[in-house]
């Protein structure tokens, strides 16, 4: 397969995937300067390629890039997450328990 081209589309608030007439996405908010993964939707003609793997490991580089924290609300990225511990340094974690 070849590279994935990945798109911020700014003012949707979404990295993007454009492949084979379908489009998959990685919603997120900016907010204090942190990047809060919301929602990652891959069509299911697009499943199975990696591409929502693609989309989490960019939103990681971006955030990285630009000096952010980042606070991972998509199941998806979670779950990414534990594959990929490397990246957890820059999770801001979630509020303890009370």
């Amino acid at each position: 397969m070849e590279p994935l081209t990945i798109l911020d589309n700014q003012q949707n608030q979404q990295f993007q995937i454009f492949l084979e007439d379908e489009m998959a996405y990685l919603e997120y908010r900016i907010k204090e300067g942190d990047l809060y993964l919301m929602h990652t939707e891959v069509p299911d003609k697009l499943g199975g390629k990696g591409i929502a793997s693609a989309l989490a490991a960019h939103a990681f580089n971006y955030a990285r890039a630009n000096h952010m924290n980042i606070k991972a609300y998509c199941p998806f990225v979670v779950s990414w997450l534990k594959k990929h511990p490397e990246q957890k340094d820059i999770v801001i974690p979630p509020p303890p328990k009370s």
